[in-house]
């Protein structure tokens, strides 16, 4: 499993975009060879790594807004595989 550092920016990786799909329904990444489905977790997520605020602040932003406390290991988790993907990159 990649290595998530709390203090880095992550953002969707080069060559992929992140979208709703109105015909799925969902929120999407696209890349060349295909399409991700996410599910509405995995979008909250995702969303908000958006480059610029570290990942200590998305985990923050997320169990304020939520009203959660403890969001960070299914975070580093959803993170962990977003980057071994390669669906987000460290920015």
């Amino acid at each position: 499993m990649s290595i998530v550092d709390l203090q880095a920016c992550y953002g969707v990786a080069p060559g992929h975009r992140m979208q709703w799909e109105e015909a799925q329904q969902s929120w999407v990444i696209l890349y060349p060879e295909g399409m991700v489905k996410l599910n509405e977790s995995a979008a909250e997520i995702l969303r908000r790594c958006d480059g610029f605020q570290p990942l200590s602040a998305v985990i923050a932003e997320l169990e304020a807004a939520f009203g959660e406390s403890d969001l960070q290991a299914d975070v580093l988790e959803l993170v962990g595989a977003a980057l071994e993907q390669g669906w987000l990159a460290r920015l």
